[in-house]
């Protein structure tokens, strides 16, 4: 059975984007679950303004994952520029609060502000001090879109990792996987590149300098981090076994789950050993989350 460290739901349909529902309700999210063996989720709330069509409170979660205890465990999430829309403005407040009523980490924060503005090193310092772990999402852009914003070669996240070593940070999103070898052009990164990894990229070394540094592998950008070059992708995860976990990124109720057949594929052909499937699958999660 796998643990999803990457879920969303929300308790009544919401507004919808393109004609489909964005976010599925909590039973058809579990049917989805039960279909490729999921046996939980972390369930985060989407708060800032970027995600007008998703935005819902942590209360919202909170009260979900009291429904289903056995198959939800709460995130709560905060805007860098809650409160005060400054960079000391007293976070740790809010995110002790939800840390104490049950929430394991924060995210998917997905402000559009650099990694390196004020308001998101103020939220990082307060994370770490609150001691759970932050979950984020990378965009190549400011404006029209949502995530913190980097640049090529992921400079913005390697000062962050280097400035708040005791918060554990979980990488997420096309932009930070896309980077598991050099980028042949600045676009591949809103991308999924399919060339094989002749060359290490940004992304191992960051996890070779920075323990704090861990692998969400959810939605496409993380399944195609590890099905573009499978000879790379077994080195990679028996390397980074401990720091690697699974999820899915199910938002609307058609959305696939390709990680799930990879891992099996890659465990049934001998290239990763049943010891890392188990890690990656479920028990690097139940130990960085206490679940």
């Amino acid at each position: 059975m796998f643990i999803d460290v990457h879920g969303h739901t929300r308790s009544t349909p919401g507004p919808t984007c393109d004609g489909k529902q964005v976010y599925t309700l909590p039973d058809d999210l579990i049917k989805r679950h039960d279909e490729v063996g999921i046996e939980k989720a972390i369930l985060m709330p989407t708060v800032s303004p970027e995600c007008g069509y998703a935005r819902q409170t942590v209360e919202e979660i909170l009260d979900i994952c009291s429904r289903y205890p056995d198959r939800f465990v709460p995130f709560c999430n905060l805007d860098p520029r809650a409160m005060t829309n400054s960079p000391d403005a007293p976070l740790g407040d809010i995110l002790r609060h939800y840390r104490d009523k049950g929430c394991k980490g924060i995210g998917e924060v997905t402000a559009n502000l650099p990694f390196s503005d004020l308001m998101v090193q103020n939220l990082f310092r307060h994370v770490q001090e609150t001691g759970i772990p932050l979950t984020f999402h990378i965009s190549t852009t400011i404006g029209g879109t949502y995530g913190l914003y980097d640049d090529p070669g992921l400079p913005q996240l390697e000062r962050s990792l280097r400035k708040f070593p005791d918060l554990k940070f979980f990488a997420h999103s096309q932009a930070f996987w896309a980077e598991m070898a050099p980028l042949r052009t600045p676009a591949d990164r809103d991308e999924y590149p399919n060339y094989p990894i002749a060359e290490e990229g940004v992304v191992p070394r960051l996890f070779r300098r920075y323990p704090n540094l861990h692998g969400d592998l959810s939605a496409n950008s993380g399944c195609n981090a590890l099905a573009r070059d499978p000879d790379y992708a077994a080195k990679f995860l028996d390397e980074f076994q401990d720091r690697l976990m699974f999820g899915t990124d199910i938002c609307t109720p058609g959305t696939p789950t390709p990680l799930v057949d990879l891992l099996l594929k890659y465990r049934e052909e001998g290239r990763i050993s049943e010891e890392i499937f188990q890690k990656v699958a479920r028990e690097n999660a139940v130990r960085l989350l206490g679940l």
